[in-house]
């Protein structure tokens, strides 16, 4: 019976490109190498933080080669899978080579706003013919529909390769519901950085995380903590990064966080369209946070 190995810090790993528009892979390996240096316990690649619906299929193909090379099984890979048509959503899995990948994140419908059932019978077609454990992606602001706490359950109670929710609904009570009702196996991740310390108190099993791409020491010195029962100095750390939290998103993702590894001398601040960099406001007061943090 598979469970769950995405534990921890987990990174929403953001695709760096170059002022000309191309993939950075200069930046990428970079990045890769900063992250698993400082605390990263995996990586989740090509989902929305990585800009994945502006990439093009040899785009994707390219970057899962250079990132399973270069982590070369230092530490597991979650990689995006989903959509809002499931007979294609099938036929990628079905057609997609894993290898090297050890789990596939897949989002809840999105724009067509399927019943409960829908969403239900969706992710069973998936589950069906997944050869790699399936991590649920519920984001009903992003979506336009909240896959409720008794449908995850549900999915989780009958189909051993579902071993989790990366769950960004912003409610503690449904957290709260899952973590209560759910079977040993299954676990809760945070999609909201915000969040994570409430919900890894409540039981949650890690986080996958925007900031953690400029900050992974911090943000998984936090977890470690909470882990281990220290709530006090997790606590602190978690109440240093309050202000960053919503200025990250403020201009939407990941372009707050683009604009923090720039800053760092990481990356270009260089996003593809409908998305642009955040504003000069927002980068200044989040350069000057940044600095206070690293001092």
């Amino acid at each position: 019976m598979a469970h769950n190995i995405f534990k921890g810090l987990g990174i929403a790993l953001i695709t760096p490109f170059t002022s000309e528009g191309k993939v950075d892979y200069d930046a990428l390996k970079r990045l890769i190498e900063y992250q698993l240096a400082n605390g990263a316990d995996f990586l989740c690649i090509l989902a929305t933080t990585g800009e994945a619906p502006c990439l093009t299929q040899q785009e994707r193909d390219d970057i899962t080669a250079f990132i399973r090379e270069r982590v070369a099984g230092r530490v597991p890979i979650l990689k995006y899978c989903g959509g809002n048509n499931t007979a294609a959503v099938v036929e990628e899995i079905k057609t997609t080579d894993w290898t090297g990948i050890d789990g596939i994140l897949s989002i809840c419908p999105y724009y067509n706003k399927p019943s409960q059932e829908g969403i239900y019978q969706h992710f069973k077609a998936i589950a069906e013919v997944s050869p790699l454990p399936i991590v649920l992606y519920n984001v009903p602001g992003r979506t336009g529909v909240n896959m409720k706490p008794e449908t995850i359950v549900r999915l989780a109670n009958d189909f051993a390769n579902i071993v989790g929710v990366k769950e960004a609904s912003g409610s503690m009570e449904q957290v709260d519901e899952i973590i209560k009702n759910k079977p040993h196996r299954f676990d809760v991740i945070s999609g909201d950085d915000a969040l994570t310390f409430s919900m890894v108190a409540s039981g949650a099993a890690g986080v996958i995380s925007v900031i953690g791409n400029a900050l992974p020491k911090e943000f998984s010195r936090m977890i470690r903590l909470e882990f281990n029962g220290e709530y006090e100095p997790a606590r602190k750390i978690h109440h240093k990064f309050t202000e960053l939290y919503s200025l990250l998103f403020i201009d939407g993702n990941p372009a707050g966080c683009k604009a923090l590894l720039n800053d760092m001398g990481m990356i270009e601040n260089v996003l593809r369209l409908p998305l642009v960099p955040t504003t000069i406001t927002t980068k200044q007061k989040m350069a000057a946070i940044l600095k206070e943090l690293r001092i």
